[in-house]
Order: structure tokens, then sequence, then C-alpha cells
């Protein structure tokens, strides 16, 4: 059945639903000019301009895909471990500079990059840009460097280097070809993803509980009230803010209980 409009306009989160899109691809599609600027005060679009539009929706996704972009860190980890390499920060800015990755967008100022533009960008250009700045260093990395390469936490690395008995240079750096061996040993990589969603799950476990206390202590105090033990009602909002949370914790929580598909 086809959606009645029930206003002649449309706010920025309407519209965004109309079209099929999250806030983030509206953004984008109004920043690359998908999308058409509001034509009601600034700030409202009309019916009849949301409607001549609505298949847009389809183009922004098309163009900018269903995952949101990342900063230059997470765009920089994203890399390392597709390479192999310690990709840093920097390394983007170069790759940017160069003309072979696109800054899509900025978030409060910081450039952002696209999933698929970060994972369709040639690995001989980014290992040469790394390979640039390393110099004589490019066979060896530093624990942070390693973390980054497996995707673990510094001090997972830590720990299995040690168990392992890896070696450093004298400036206690890593041989990337030990690095790589560990990534190579899949009985090894699944022990730590489980370990990883282990401590995710309960991370996640003591949000919610935080989550759930706030919303008990809201009721009772709602309760105080309907009781006559209070003289005025709990702000709505605090709720309204705490379900929200409390949805998107359980949502977090089932995620990471089924574990990778």
């Amino acid at each position: 059945m086809p959606v009645q409009i029930t206003r002649g306009h449309y706010g920025a989160h309407r519209f965004a639903g109309h079209l099929g899109l999250t806030r983030w691809q509206m953004r984008l599609g109004l920043e690359h000019g998908i999308l058409p600027g509001p034509d009601l005060d600034g700030e409202r679009w009309s019916a009849k301009l949301a409607e001549e539009v609505k298949g847009h929706g389809e183009r922004v996704i098309a163009r900018f895909g269903d995952d949101p972009p990342v900063g230059s860190a997470r765009a920089a980890a994203r890399l390392a471990a597709r390479v192999g390499l310690d990709v840093e920060r920097r390394d983007a800015e170069v790759l940017v500079a160069q003309g072979d990755l696109t800054v899509i967008s900025s978030f409060r100022g910081h450039p952002v990059y696209l999933l698929g533009d970060l994972d369709r960008l040639d690995t001989g250009c980014v290992r040469s840009v790394v390979s640039a700045r390393k110099g004589p260093l490019i066979d060896t990395v530093d624990s942070g460097g390693a973390a980054t390469i497996l995707n673990w936490p510094r001090r997972t690395f830590d720990r299995i280097a040690g168990e392992r008995g890896l070696t450093t240079d004298r400036l206690g750096r890593y041989a990337l070809a030990d690095v790589h061996a560990l990534r190579a040993d899949e009985t090894l990589v699944r022990q730590i993803a489980d370990e990883q969603r282990e401590m995710a799950v309960a991370r996640t476990r003591r949000a919610e509980a935080k989550v759930e206390d706030a919303i008990r202590g809201w009721l009772r105090r709602c309760g105080a009230y309907v009781d006559r033990d209070a003289d005025l009602p709990p702000d709505i909002a605090p709720l309204s803010r705490a379900i929200r949370a409390l949805t998107s914790v359980r949502t977090e929580m089932t995620d990471h209980e089924k574990g990778p598909s």
C-alpha cells in the first residue's frame, strides 16, 4: 500500500526516510549534488519535490554504499589489515594527495573515506607509500604497528609475542615476517577473535545493566509521583534517551553473540 503524505512538507529526518536513506547517506547525497536542497524556508522539502526525487535514494546508495564513511585512523587500520603493513593516518593523506584516494566528506573538520574506496585501492600503491615513509625499516614493525596489521588490541599482541617468544631487533622492533606468520595461523586467529568477541559481549552486558538501572530508577520516580510521594513527575527526556540506548546496546549484543556470519 502506498504511503499517504499527511503533511505538505518534509523535515530532514522524514525526507531521508522517504528516500530510504540514513541521515549520513542523505548528507552525502546533498553534498555531492545527487539530492536537491530544501525548497521551503531553506530547511524543509515540499511534498511535490520529495515525490519528484524519490528514486534518487537508489542513486545515493549505489554511489556511497551502506557502510558509513570512516576517518583517517580507521581507514589506516583497514588498509593495514588488507596489505599486511603498518599503515598510518598520514599514509592515507599521501594517497589523497597523489589522487589515489578520495576524501568523500568531512566530520568535525576531519576527512572521511568510503570503505569501498579503501577496498578498491591498489595494494601496490599502498605498499609504495608505506615503503617511502619507512625506508630501511620497511621489514620491521613496533608492537603498535603489529597490532594494527593483525587488528588486535596492542596488549593482546604483546601477550602473544611473549608466549611465542618473538624476538626484537636493537630498536625493539619485530620482524614483519613474524607478524605475518601470526596472521597466517588460523587457529590463533580464531582464538583471538573468540577472546575479542567475549570481551565485547561482557562490555556490552555492563552497558546494558547500566541503562537498565537508569530506566528502573526513572520508573521508581514515576511510581513515587503516582503514589503522591513526589510533587513532580520525572522528566520524560532521560527515559527516551535510555530506551534508545537500551535498544542500541541490545542490538549490539545480539551481533556480538552471533559472531561472524
